[in-house]
């Protein structure tokens, strides 16, 4: 995750260096030519302050989601990437432009929330509500309203989330009972 954030940090500085050069990759929506930058809009960002407000979250919820291994979490990650890219390219307003990590923040927030009752653990359910406690007011950053803000990315980060937390449940191994008798 520290990588992964510092790689985001490196990109602001290359982008601030070059005069905002590759905020061109961002997500202006229903242009075709557009949904190849659903990724790299993921790892852009518009400002210092912007990058900031997502460190800390990315790196502690990212983590969290890592845990179950990397390539699970790349999965997990690439999956609410692409439902959150896809729906700021169907439902943001036309002629913005959309970059950020904040729709990957929410999609863990929601997978972390979730996966737990997906996968029926006890502990995944109580990390799940640890991290509901911790960051859930962010989740008013899913509703429209804050001007420069894109509610679309927040809330379809969210939906690729919950997808994710069902696409990358884990299987339920019963728990060995006794012998028949006989054996």
């Amino acid at each position: 995750m520290a990588a992964w954030v510092a790689l985001l940090w490196l990109l602001l500085g290359i982008d601030e260096a070059t005069g905002e050069s590759l905020d061109t990759l961002g997500i202006t929506p229903r242009r075709p030519g557009e949904l190849l930058d659903v990724i790299p809009a993921a790892f852009l960002h518009g400002s210092v302050a912007h990058l900031a407000s997502n460190t800390f979250p990315l790196l502690v919820l990212g983590f969290l989601a890592a845990l179950g291994g990397l390539a699970r979490f790349f999965g997990i990650v690439l999956t609410i990437t692409v439902v959150s890219g896809l729906g700021v390219w169907l439902t943001a307003p036309s002629n913005s432009v959309t970059i950020g990590a904040s729709g990957v923040v929410f999609g863990l927030l929601a997978f972390l929330v979730i996966t737990g009752f997906v996968n029926r653990r006890a502990w995944d359910v109580v990390l799940g509500l640890v991290v509901l406690a911790v960051y859930g007011s962010v989740l008013l950053g899913a509703l429209p309203g804050n001007p420069g803000v894109s509610w679309q990315a927040h809330a379809f980060g969210l939906v690729g989330g919950v997808l994710a937390a069902f696409l990358f449940r884990r299987e339920r191994h019963p728990r060995p009972g006794p012998l028949p008798p006989g054996l």
